[in-house]
């Protein structure tokens, strides 16, 4: 069950948008869809929501081929805000949720809950050009959900939001998540994708180069990577013959190697001395795997 792209492409005039991209985002999982800019996100993303048409290939629906959703089934939060800097919060949010078909009536306790719960009951009657850019992502998000859509797709969600209210809006996400909604999450920030997704898509140049559950995404990439914090320098480590690359980041260095069965070798080279404070060998961040398939490790 889900929303499934089978084969999706699009091209303006010479240009090929997105080229037979297949995407499967499950019910009670979150899809993360990456990649640079230009890469095909937002292509994708309207067509999605009916705003373009595939030149080829399918969207289905809960099994079910679409030639397109129903707006009221669908919430996006898009990169850019879409709000009425005149409107109050209130009028703003009743007039979202009255253009996908509710009834002020039964909007007015969704609306009361979500300021609530957002810490925002106490500006409803402020206008919006007033607040501040992270109470108006905070808005935007309300305006998403307000509806009750089954496919939410949310595009940077986190911009413009402080560390408490991007752990508030996480939770939010994963409640969707829990109720069975669809989600497509994207972000520049790939700690967020890890974070918070069950699946990735990693487009370039509008096709799909990395897919699949993140967790065995990650294992595909072995455990190539040693955090070290120790006396010897970044030069010294660079020049091992099994060393691949080396980045220094505050107190400690992350060391890449070229084979896992070299940690060992690694692991003698820096203990040859005696005491380091810290050695672990890991599998590479998302944000070390989208800069290893996209451009160059450390670009």
């Amino acid at each position: 069950m889900g929303l499934e792209l089978r084969n999706i492409s699009k091209t303006f005039g010479d240009f090929v948008a997105v080229k037979s991209l297949t995407i499967h985002a499950r019910d009670n999982r979150i899809l993360g869809l990456i990649g640079q800019n230009g890469a095909g996100k937002t292509t994708t993303f309207r067509m999605i929501l009916g705003l373009l048409t595939p030149d080829s290939g399918e969207i289905v629906w809960n099994e079910k081929k679409a030639s397109s959703i129903h707006a009221n089934s669908i919430g996006y939060l898009p990169e850019e805000r879409g709000l009425y800097p005149e409107m109050s919060l209130e009028e703003q949010l009743l007039f979202f949720g009255q253009l996908r078909g509710k009834k002020r009536k039964e909007l007015l306790p969704h609306i009361n809950r979500w300021l609530e719960r957002l810490k925002l009951e106490s500006k409803r009657k402020q206008k919006v050009k007033t607040l501040s850019k992270g109470n108006q992502q905070k808005l935007q998000l309300i305006s998403t959900v307000l509806h009750q859509p089954q496919i939410v797709i949310l595009d940077e969600p986190f911009s413009g939001l402080d560390p408490v209210n991007a752990e508030a809006l996480k939770q939010i996400v994963l409640e969707l998540k829990d109720m069975g909604t669809t989600v497509i999450f994207s972000s520049h920030r790939m700690e967020h994708v890890e974070e918070i997704c069950d699946d990735i898509c990693m487009l370039k140049e509008g096709e799909s180069i990395l897919h699949g559950d993140i967790l065995q995404v990650k294992q595909q990439f072995g455990t190539k990577k040693i955090i070290l914090r120790s006396h010897h320098t970044e030069h010294e480590l660079k020049e091992l013959p099994f060393v691949d690359s080396v980045k220094k980041e505050m107190d400690k260095m992350n060391v890449f190697i070229k084979n896992n069965q070299d940690i060992q070798k690694m692991f003698n080279y820096v203990t040859k001395d005696g005491f380091i404070s810290t050695f672990s060998a890991e599998t590479p961040s998302l944000n070390e795997i989208f800069k290893m398939k996209v451009g160059g490790l450390h670009a």
